[in-house]
C-alpha cells in the first residue's frame, strides 16, 4: 500500500483536490493491479480531471 500513499500524497500536493476522492480514484486502479506510483499518480489525475 506504499504506493497507493505515494500516489495520494503527489495527487493531493499536485491538485489541492479533496484527498478522500484522491483515495477513491487510486484504491481502484491499485485493486485493478496497478502498483507504480508514477501511473497511479498519472490514472488518478486523468481521473480527476474527467470529474
Amino acid at each position: 500500500m506504499d504506493a497507493q500513499r505515494i500516489a495520494v500524497d503527489a495527487i493531493v500536493a499536485l491538485t489541492d483536490c479533496d484527498r478522500e476522492a484522491a483515495v477513491a480514484f487510486i484504491r481502484k486502479f491499485y485493486l485493478a493491479g496497478v502498483r507504480d506510483p508514477k501511473r497511479l499518480t498519472f490514472k488518478g489525475l486523468q481521473a480527476l480531471a474527467r470529474s
